[in-house]
């Protein structure tokens, strides 16, 4: 049983589903579904459409190079069965998907550390826009001295 990846967004097609278009040329293209057959025909550029595996990494929001992926590469040498290769084999393939998925889980940290900062601040921006809507008492009036105080510095900086 052989998995195909599609030739627009890269999913996996597994036996039994989708599309093969052959061109003049003798080219093989293998779609999952009639969307990615469709934007092919389109002449659309994956790495320009949102949804797609291309458009990810071309943004940089996916991992590119990382040496986990050498193992997913496919290789056409036969080879002769052995019950203890099979063993180790299915041992590295697991350990494998492990490292490969902490680093996923580092690198999604790293993109999105700058995110969490910027939602502060602009949750802090909307508080002190809409103070009057805050229900506690207590900050309440702690805003409403910070802006008198606020008031006043300005005051005395226009006097003087």
């Amino acid at each position: 049983m052989r998995l195909e990846k599609c030739y627009f967004c890269s999913s996996t097609i597994y036996p039994g589903h989708g599309i093969t278009f052959v061109r003049n040329d003798s080219k093989v293209f293998r779609f999952c579904r009639s969307k990615c057959h469709k934007s092919f025909k389109m002449k659309r550029n994956p790495r320009k459409v949102r949804w797609t595996k291309a458009f990810r990494k071309a943004a940089g929001k996916e991992m590119v190079i990382d040496s986990t992926f050498e193992f997913e590469k496919r290789r056409n040498i036969p080879v002769r069965y052995d019950r203890d290769m099979m063993a180790t084999t299915l041992k590295a393939m697991k350990r494998v998907q492990e490292i490969r998925q902490r680093r996923e889980r580092v690198f999604y940290k790293n993109r999105m550390k700058g995110k969490r900062e910027h939602e502060r601040q602009q949750n802090i921006k909307t508080i002190k826009k809409n103070v009057e809507l805050i229900s506690g008492p207590t900050l309440k009036a702690k805003e409403l001295l910070q802006k008198i105080s606020e008031k006043e510095t300005k005051t005395e900086m226009d006097l003087s």
